[in-house]
């Protein structure tokens, strides 16, 4: 225990004896002096915690002494107890602790009461240095922690950075992929031409798929993730998450069935686009590890609370059977049941965890069941409110895309590829439409002609689409600063969306784009002509 400095100041050597032997202890060490320009002196050079300081001695009194002492921020939190024979006078204890003395004693000492007091200010000196020593360490965690926040930060930017890269450069050729698929499936094949071009078109939304599912996780990590509920066919759901499937599952010889309550009304409200995914990721799954027998959906109302409906979706399969230690295993980012399983299997082990955290978020229940030689059963559990009979969201974007009259729309991209669809598409839908490479070249072209309607890429050299539209609404163009801007761009994290919209864009459109959605949002900026920012339409 580190020893606590006890000063005693006293013009006569007796006393000194007197309280030395009074106070002596082996947790402290005594410091004394008969003159006071030598306490002064060795308060300044010792860390003295206490000190004993007679009130009458020659030169300077003990008054004049604590004064001087408390004057200086080396030596102002010593704390100190007079100690007098002069008068036992209130006037003077108070002049005492005016001077910032804690305690007054008056002498003869009773030697149990000193020591008493001595203990209880030592005891405090403790403490109060445990605490100061405390403050040190509490701002030095303090420091620490920021520097971790600061490192996180810089991290998290760093994978946002990484993500929103990888996004822009794989998800660029595959929306070109995908986009040529569906124009080649339009003209005349043979029918072993078409189930290339079908298969073409698995194999790039399969890889579209890992995509997506790497920057879902990073979204429900970074908890940006949103569940968006609308009116939603739950039948209509589950027949295309089928028919999407049911080539994979016919590849292995599976039969894939569905089995429907009757009692499932025809529309509720849900997030279509997220019970899709878990849909689509559990049967996935069913039809990656089962070898030969069948994969069953079976939706199922459990139980009824006036307006709403608790639905059970269980995805049951005749496939390898998961030991109970590995099932919490299998939820895991990245994770499978076992090596053997990935080097069999293969997959990135993100199918799961996805499905996992979205029936979180959406408030619903994940279970599995697996039983040795037969098979597992995943089942999602949730509670719907019963919505009226109206169009769905299907049948709507089912509708004919009708073509555009006496249209002009400037095109902003640099990938030939996309560059080829996008004005393949626009023709299609009888638009006028001019294409430059870069935003420079975007805004020379403004200038010369006049346009409805902007579609500007985010990425491309020179000037970024970016850039390009923050100099537009600066009026460069002066007269043309207000022009609709959409942007696309095969970055979909959330930053990027918000830097577009920060950039000036009226609207933000997502690579690879469904037809339907590029068709509703150049109806929605020509028919209504104005810059004002319009709820994003969900992709």
């Amino acid at each position: 225990m580190e020893k606590i400095n006890i000063l005693i100041v006293d013009d006569r050597p007796e006393n000194i004896i007197a309280l030395e032997a009074l106070l002596q202890r082996d947790d402290v060490n005594i410091i004394s002096t008969t003159l006071p320009n030598e306490a002064l002196r060795l308060a300044w050079e010792k860390d003295i915690a206490i000190a004993l300081v007679d009130v009458q001695m020659p030169e300077m009194d003990g008054f004049e002494l604590v004064e001087i002492l408390k004057s200086n921020p080396r030596t102002k939190n010593i704390l100190v107890i007079f100690v007098t024979a002069i008068s036992m006078e209130t006037k003077y204890a108070v002049k005492g602790l005016n001077t910032g003395a804690v305690d007054y004693l008056y002498k003869p000492l009773n030697p149990y009461v000193t020591s008493a007091k001595v203990d209880s200010f030592i005891q405090f000196v403790r403490t109060q240095r445990e605490v100061i020593k405390k403050n040190i360490e509490l701002e030095s965690y303090q420091k620490e922690l920021i520097k971790a926040k600061e490192l996180a930060e810089q991290g998290k930017k760093t994978k946002e950075n990484f993500l929103a890269n990888m996004s822009h450069e794989i998800r660029t050729p595959i929306n070109g992929i995908i986009g040529l698929a569906n124009l080649l499936e339009k003209t005349s094949l043979t029918a072993e031409q078409k189930e290339m071009v079908g298969l073409l078109e698995i194999s790039s939304n399969s890889l579209l798929g890992v995509i997506n599912d790497i920057l879902d996780l990073s979204k429900i990590d970074a908890g940006k993730f949103k569940i968006n509920r609308t009116c939603t066919n739950v039948v209509q759901v589950c027949h295309a998450v089928i028919n999407l499937l049911k080539i994979r599952a016919k590849e292995k010889n599976l039969e894939l069935i569905a089995s429907f309550d009757s009692r499932i009304p025809n529309n509720v409200l849900a997030d279509s686009l997220r019970l899709n995914q878990i849909l689509m990721n559990l049967i996935g799954n069913a039809i990656k590890f089962t070898n030969e027998g069948s994969i069953t959906l079976k939706v199922e109302v459990l139980n009824e609370k006036g307006n709403n409906l608790q639905i059970r979706f269980s995805i049951i399969d005749t496939g390898i059977d998961i030991p109970t230690d590995k099932i919490d295993r299998i939820f895991e980012t990245f994770e499978q049941a076992d090596d053997h399983t990935a080097l069999n299997y293969g997959g990135t082990g993100l199918g799961l965890a996805i499905v996992k955290n979205l029936a979180f978020l959406k408030g619903g229940v994940l279970d599995v069941i697996s039983e040795e030689c037969k098979g597992s059963t995943f089942c999602f559990t949730n509670w719907y409110e019963i919505l009226q009979d109206t169009a769905t969201k299907q049948e709507k974007d089912n509708e004919k895309l009708l073509p555009f009259k006496n249209v002009n729309i400037l095109v902003a991209e640099d990938n030939p590829i996309n560059k080829f669809l996008i004005v393949k598409i626009l023709k299609g839908w009888e638009v006028n439409a001019d294409v430059v490479e870069n935003g420079r070249e975007a805004i020379d072209k403004l200038r010369e002609n006049n346009y409805d309607l902007i579609l500007m890429d985010t990425y491309m050299p020179v000037m970024n689409g970016l850039e390009a539209t923050k100099l537009i609404r600066e009026g460069i163009v002066p007269e043309k600063k207000d022009i609709p801007v959409i942007t696309f761009s095969a970055a979909v994290m959330e930053n990027d969306k918000k830097a577009a919209i920060a950039a000036g864009a009226n609207d933000v459109l997502g690579k690879p784009y469904e037809l339907n959605i590029l068709h509703k949002k150049i109806t929605q900026f020509i028919k209504h002509g104005n810059p004002q920012k319009p709820e994003p339409v969900s992709e």
